[in-house]
């Protein structure tokens, strides 16, 4: 443990600002769900969860889906448990194969959309069928490089950590979302 990252985010914690409880993540996460499944459950997706941050929304909306669907993983990171993001690192391709599959992406977050875009581009360019995405928050930035089909929550461009988020490497255990205080 780096001690100094550790009493960094308990000041950063201390002074955030809880934008969403998680009683209001977890009603946009049902209400995301039901829209991925109006359109999505008789295709037999295969769900790709973007790892790391993308595995509590990911856990949390396929709790809700109550159709037949497979579950694979992409590991791909651009912030590395940084506060910035850097050159996109593929840690892990899916191992099922794409050919002739929907797709669902789940990730995070939407900011500058780089790592979804990617990771989109990635699963056309194997064969996919269709590729839908769906985040749990997006920051609706300006001149981004794609947008979402789903979004649970929209929040302000702020630094954001809780539920799967992390601040340098902590936070994204907390049920919540909470931003960096101002200043």
């Amino acid at each position: 443990m780096n001690r100094g990252i550790y009493h960094e985010y308990l000041e950063v914690m201390d002074q955030a600002e809880c934008l969403y409880p998680s009683e209001s993540v977890a009603h946009a996460v049902r209400l995301t769900a039901q829209a991925v499944a109006t359109e999505m459950a008789d295709r037999d997706p295969l769900v790709l969860c973007v790892m790391t941050g993308g595995l509590r929304f990911c856990s949390d909306l396929l709790g809700h889906l109550e159709f037949p669907l497979e579950l694979d993983y992409v590991h791909v990171s651009r912030y590395r448990d940084r506060t910035e993001g850097g050159e996109l690192s593929w840690l892990r391709h899916p191992l099922d194969g794409l050919r002739g599959r929907h797709l669902l992406v789940v990730d995070d977050i939407l900011d500058k959309g780089v790592t979804l875009a990617a990771v989109r581009r990635h699963c056309v360019d194997a064969g996919a069928l269709s590729v839908a995405t769906a985040v749990l928050v997006d920051k609706q930035l300006p001149h981004r490089v794609i947008d979402a089909d789903y979004s649970a929550l929209v929040a302000p461009d702020r630094y954001l950590f809780g539920e799967g988020m992390d601040y340098k490497g902590y936070g994204r255990n907390l049920r919540g979302i909470y931003a960096i205080a101002d200043g």
